[in-house]
């Protein structure tokens, strides 16, 4: 339970990082905010406004409150009286108080609107409801309904009900929402932008659902924050922005970004670039010089994660159906890295973590005693522990593959070798994230923190130990991982192949417009933003001639104007190829992409031997270019483009 005495915690750190506006915890496992003793007094004293999420309309918590024994189903259809008096009483009691209330109605936790079908059918609901609780907010709130702060979520399928005609009043807020992995759905458009009510964001900073939780490490990359609310703020979408956060201790940077942002959206010219505001907070933190040598490891941490975030490392899903997979999860243990393309595509990724993971361990020695305990939490847990969550699962996709290998005499022995290695260090990072957060939990600042830390949130498989093809013995697990730490080789290099040309956004060789790549952005951490109608140049050489494949990545921006969201390819003087990376609802497509925090299109051309251009020129607004590929190996798998820029 989240006592009174917690929440004024929360409140505190809340006011130091200058927010003023909660929405309490709604999960089944919390109490809920008005049945714990002394918690809007706490809230009151700090000058906390409290407001409720997308499915907790006029200030109630239906999942953790509504007592179907006692008061039936949560149907307004069905049972509309009962619905009435819950939010009724509701009113009554905190009519007096600064609150934001939220209008609508959704299932009693994060589900569809019950007792309607078709979108014809919850609409003309949504509507009834609306007008029902306006008529509750002016007879127990205030007659005045514009003095009263409202707002209107339109959250997942809700978006296709106000789309649908739904008329929401003048002076109630829009609160668009981001997909829940960062990428805004939807804006106010110029007339929206005139609604007394005006507009807000709710974004996510962790989020729990499909295609796969991200409940852990806070991985969320600073320039997408930055883009994605700037974008906010200059659609006038000014008036309350508010953060989803699993933890604000395990989000602390991310958090006070966006934040920062919320206060000053010129964040960026006033004290220089997203990056520099991380350099500035590790600075702060740790003193100029550890806070310098910091900042290239945690701008590589931002790279890493974005390619793939720890959670993601399983390849699994979640809410998949029941009848096919055990809790509706499938199995963690397949991957798209490859070992072997390009230099060893998994290899140079794993030898990045591990430079990063060692300079963060070499630093942890300058640190002043009464400074490690902030270390290890910020920095260190964080850092060491995605790195083995991606060693942990790549080295047992290695071993897998050296079993399953048909061997020679020869190169049998070395195989087996190379198997007890893989093996070894998949078991010792799993080992590793164990024991880190046994000391985050029960050692840290003498125990302050103890059940903080979960390394393995809804037991979802990646987290688990990894199945092996061998057994180790503990000793074999140290005697193989300390024999791989002395011969280990640095990937740090991509030897020049003839078979595709690839790179990043920014290397443009001309543009119709001045670009600004924005920092710390996409797999090239420095993707690039393309007006609407706008184009950008290359100039590229290829040593071989015939059918290829040009690889487009792009952020996965949404349409955030309701419309499509395109772009255009063109070679030489071919006609340009137009392409529409839209994903209108939770498509196989939208999360594979959303996994990936890349939109790769494909499209296929015929090129000779020489000098080519490429031309992308956006037809749509929110598009950013993050890198390409023309690939004469058109059925090639890997999962990184082949740029080695980090």
């Amino acid at each position: 339970m989240i006592s009174a005495k917690t929440y004024k915690k929360v409140f505190q750190l809340m006011l130091r990082l200058r927010a003023n506006m909660i929405w309490p915890a709604m999960h089944g496992s919390s109490v809920p905010f008005y049945w714990t003793p002394g918690a809007k007094q706490v809230a009151d004293s700090c000058g906390i406004v409290i407001g409720t999420s997308h499915c907790e309309p006029m200030m109630s918590n239906a999942n953790g409150e509504w007592n179907e024994n006692n008061q039936g189903p949560y149907n307004y259809i069905t049972n509309r009286d009962s619905v009435i008096a819950y939010w009724s009483r509701r009113l009554k009691a905190v009519a007096p108080y600064d609150n934001i209330y939220t209008l609508g109605l959704r299932g009693k936790h994060d589900g569809s609107m019950e007792g309607v079908h078709t979108l014809s059918e919850k609409t003309k609901a949504l509507q009834a409801v609306i007008n029902d609780q306006r008529s509750l907010l002016k007879k127990y709130v205030n007659p005045d309904l514009q003095s009263i702060p409202q707002q209107f979520v339109p959250y997942k399928e809700v978006l296709d009900i106000y789309e649908n005609g739904l008329q929401v009043p003048q002076d109630v807020m829009l609160t668009w929402c981001d997909d829940n992995y960062g990428y805004l759905t939807r804006l106010s458009d110029k007339k929206q932008q005139t609604r007394t009510g005006g507009s807000g964001v709710y974004y996510h900073l962790s989020y729990w659902g499909r295609p796969h939780d991200y409940l852990w490490l806070t991985t969320t990359q600073p320039g997408l924050i930055y883009y994605e609310m700037s974008t906010a703020y200059h659609h006038n979408a000014k008036r309350l922005w508010i953060v989803n956060v699993h933890d604000p201790k395990v989000a602390a940077f991310d958090l006070e970004l966006f934040l920062d942002l919320a206060w000053d959206i010129h964040l960026t010219a006033s004290r220089g670039s997203v990056a520099t505001h991380l350099k500035n907070c590790l600075i702060r933190d740790y003193g100029h010089q550890v806070g310098e040598q910091l900042y290239p490891v945690m701008k590589e941490f931002y790279h890493l994660t974005a390619i793939r975030k720890p959670e993601f490392m399983g390849w699994e899903q979640v809410e998949l159906d029941k009848k096919t997979y055990p809790r509706g999860i499938s199995p963690a243990g397949t991957t798209e890295f490859s070992f072997t393309q390009f230099a060893g595509e998994a290899d140079r990724y794993l030898a990045a973590y591990a430079k990063i993971k060692t300079a963060v361990e070499q630093i942890e020695k300058e640190i002043p005693a009464g400074k490690k305990d902030a270390y290890f939490a910020a920095i260190k847990y964080p850092v060491c522990a995605a790195a083995d969550m991606a060693t942990k699962w790549l080295e047992a996709a290695r071993a897998k593959s050296l079993a399953s290998g048909d061997y020679s005499a020869v190169k049998r022995s070395k195989a087996k070798n190379q198997l007890m290695t893989a093996s070894a260090k998949s078991l010792k990072a799993y080992q590793e994230i164990r024991s880190m957060t046994d000391y985050y939990n029960n050692k840290l600042n003498g125990g302050q923190w103890k059940y903080l830390m979960c390394f393995n949130p809804r037991n979802l498989p990646v987290f688990d130990q990894p199945s092996l093809p061998i057994d180790l013995t503990e000793q074999e697990i140290n005697l193989y991982t300390a024999k791989a730490n002395d011969q280990e080789a640095p990937y740090d290099s991509i030897q020049p192949d003839p078979s595709y040309v690839a790179l990043n956004a920014a290397d443009y060789t001309k543009a119709s417009f001045t670009p600004q790549p924005v920092e710390m952005l996409g797999h090239s951490m420095e993707a690039v933003p393309l007006p609407k109608q706008q184009s950008l140049t290359y100039v590229f050489n290829t040593t071989k001639a015939g059918a290829a494949v040009l690889r487009t990545a792009v952020i996965p921006t949404q349409p955030n104007d309701k419309g499509d969201i395109r772009y255009s390819v063109q070679i030489d003087d071919n006609p340009p190829q137009v392409i529409s990376f839209r994903q209108k609802g939770r498509t196989e497509t939208w999360k594979t992409n959303v996994l990936r925090g890349q939109a790769v299109n494909i499209t296929p051309c015929q090129l000779n031997q020489g000098q080519h251009q490429l031309k992308i020129t956006a037809l749509d607004d929110h598009i950013i270019i993050d890198q390409w590929m023309v690939d004469f190996k058109a059925n090639r798998k890997f999962y990184v483009f082949p740029i080695n820029t980090h």
